[in-house]
């Protein structure tokens, strides 16, 4: 069906707010997707500075940490970490990384940069409501940044926050802190429902003449399923935390022994989480699909069923959330349904992996820095999703969880996926967002480093998980069976203090490439997307006039054409006859 938006004329003139209003309370989709990108890497670098803190332990145990002193006593004394602190870190650190770091940089900067200027629109369907959803999520960092300085500690009851540990406070101690986790994630939770009502509605409504569903690129397929989830998923969340601060505030008794069940809290948290992995993971799919097609020069093959991946990942998605709960005592044949539908979900990611590389096949790939990280996102993602196989299955699952293991699966999708993408999309499309190219030779410098340490820091996880390393425990030096891990543990250690470090290269080619970089063409990959027919950075409104689509979104290497790629708002000059089984609409050859 095409878009029910008729073509309009784009407001590019006469627009010249002060600067508090262009900047900070702007109602732009670009500057307010440069504003999540901001406060996302702040958060990304936080959240790694934790980890450090975690690897020092781990590594090191009862020895005093470099740099401990910049610590207040209450969590690092003489330069040693304390265990009440520990819980605190390992809780920060996934809440971080997960709800304050990942989630916005793919959904919350992409999604507002990249969707109207995809879909060839003039801003979001609502700018005021898109305002809000950044204006809301500043608070709630700023909340959960608090709970490190108030009376009793910040939450320290894991990211996953499982009662009755963080529900009690006379049982358990809970902190103030954890009920400024509450909060903060009810804040965010708004933020992200507010946001994904924007962008269903926009690109429901207002994609340019032309641009029909099977015309949409794949990675705003991505963000528009992607946004169906954050609306159906994070209410129950917020709903669930809701219940919590009732329990720790009020005297409710939803998740505690006796009266209420304190194994709701699990269902309630993964019936969100598991929706939240692919909230997490599908925007990284859909970026990664455009920057390969784009390395290859080619069409993405199978574009159809590339959609019908994501819609399926996203319909299983939501049966599978019992697999986090192996361990609760469910019924055996309720863990069996569980356990078949996680292994089913693989399909629909496996066809995403073998249309990636049906797309390389054959095509004239160009390892752009871009490129190079698109390639480790699909290595990482496959390392990540087998070692996911084995703890879909019921008896492997009761052997590894709660173990290193699952760490290292976690960190091989969620970091060895999403930010490798991450690392490809924002240097793909710095030169949109700034007007500048970063460095490519310091973007392999970086790549390269990091794909070697990344791999050096996870991969041995595994090993740990299978020796029986239990994860969130403060030293295993003070258990007799893993006393053979610690060279693991501190080979672990070194690789992740070097894969922080090399991130300082990325912040400071980022930094210095938006000052003083190449000034960058309108089309410097020699893109196909309607954002490429835009100035660099584009203007207010996006274009003087709203574009035509006449294309598919990967019309690279087209027969008959001087250039090897069609933009999306031009038209053939001339049609040769399609090949056996090509499709023009759909993309594929």
């Amino acid at each position: 069906m095409a878009s029910i938006a008729a073509p309009v004329e784009h407001a590019t003139h006469g627009h010249d707010p002060s600067f508090v209003r262009k900047y900070i309370f702007s109602t732009d989709h670009k500057i307010i997707g440069i504003q999540f990108l901001l406060m996302s890497l702040l958060f990304l670098l936080l959240g790694g500075l934790l980890a450090m803190v975690i690897r020092w332990q781990q590594g090191f145990p009862g020895q005093p940490m470099p740099g401990g002193g910049a610590f207040p006593e209450t969590m690092i004394s003489d330069g040693i970490v304390l265990p009440e602190f520990y819980n605190s870190l390992v809780t920060m650190h996934g809440t971080f990384m997960v709800f304050f770091a990942i989630m916005p940089l793919l959904v919350g900067v992409f999604g507002n940069y990249l969707i109207p200027l995809k879909i060839g629109a003039p801003d979001m369907a609502f700018p005021r409501l898109n305002m809000a959803s950044f204006w809301l999520a500043v608070p709630a960092g700023f909340l959960m940044l608090a709970g490190f300085w108030v009376e009793g500690g910040h939450a320290a009851a894991g990211w996953t926050a499982y009662a009755p540990l963080s529900a009690d406070p006379e049982w358990t101690g809970v902190s103030l802190g954890q009920q400024f986790w509450c909060v903060s994630l009810i804040v965010l939770g708004l933020s992200s429902i507010l946001g994904a009502t924007n962008y269903i509605t926009t690109v429901i409504n207002m994609r340019t003449q032309g641009m029909t569903w099977f015309r949409m690129p794949l990675s705003i397929w991505a963000l528009f399923i992607t946004a169906i989830l954050v609306l159906l998923a994070m209410p129950i969340l917020s709903g669930a935390l809701i219940m919590l601060l009732f329990d720790q505030t009020l005297g409710t008794t939803f998740f505690l022994p006796g009266d209420g069940l304190p194994i709701l809290w699990q269902h309630l948290f993964w019936f969100f989480g598991h929706p939240e992995v692919y909230i997490l993971i599908l925007p990284a799919m859909g970026f990664v699909s455009d920057i390969i097609a784009n390395g290859s020069r080619k069409p993405i093959f199978g574009y159809h069923s590339m959609v019908f991946a994501l819609i399926g990942i996203a319909f299983l998605g939501w049966i599978v959330w019992g697999h986090h709960m192996f361990q609760s005592g469910m019924n055996p044949t309720l863990g069996m349904t569980f356990m078949i539908s996680t292994m089913v979900i693989s399909v629909p990611s496996a066809i995403k992996v073998f249309n990636w590389l049906g797309t390389i096949w054959g095509g004239s790939v160009k390892f752009t820095v871009p490129m190079l990280n698109a390639c480790a996102f699909v290595a990482m993602f496959i390392i990540g999703g087998l070692s996911g196989v084995f703890m879909a299955s019921t008896p492997v699952d009761i052997y590894i969880h709660d173990t290193y293991f699952i760490v290292a699966h976690l960190h091989y999708v969620l970091f060895g996926g999403s930010l490798f993408a991450i690392f490809g999309a924002i240097t793909f499309w710095y030169p949109k967002m700034f007007g500048r190219m970063m460095n490519p030779f310091w973007g392999k410098v970086h790549f390269w480093l990091t794909f070697i340490f990344y791999n050096l820091t996870f991969f041995p996880m595994h090993q740990l998980g299978l020796e029986g390393h239990m994860r969130r425990i403060y030293d295993a030096g003070r258990y007799d069976f893993l006393a053979g891990t610690s060279g693991l543990n501190v080979l672990i250690s070194v690789s992740a203090f070097i894969l922080f470090s090399v991130q300082i290269i990325f912040v400071i080619n980022f930094i210095v490439s938006w000052f003083k970089g190449q000034r960058a063409p309108d089309n410097p990959w020699d893109d196909t997307g309607l954002e490429w027919t835009t100035p660099s950075p584009p203007p207010h409104g996006n274009w003087a006039t709203a574009p035509t689509v006449h294309s598919a979104p990967y019309e690279f290497s087209v027969p008959g054409m001087e250039a090897d790629f069609l933009m999306q708002d031009q038209q053939r000059e001339r049609q040769p006859a399609a090949p056996s089984g090509g499709s023009i609409e759909g993309g594929a050859s």
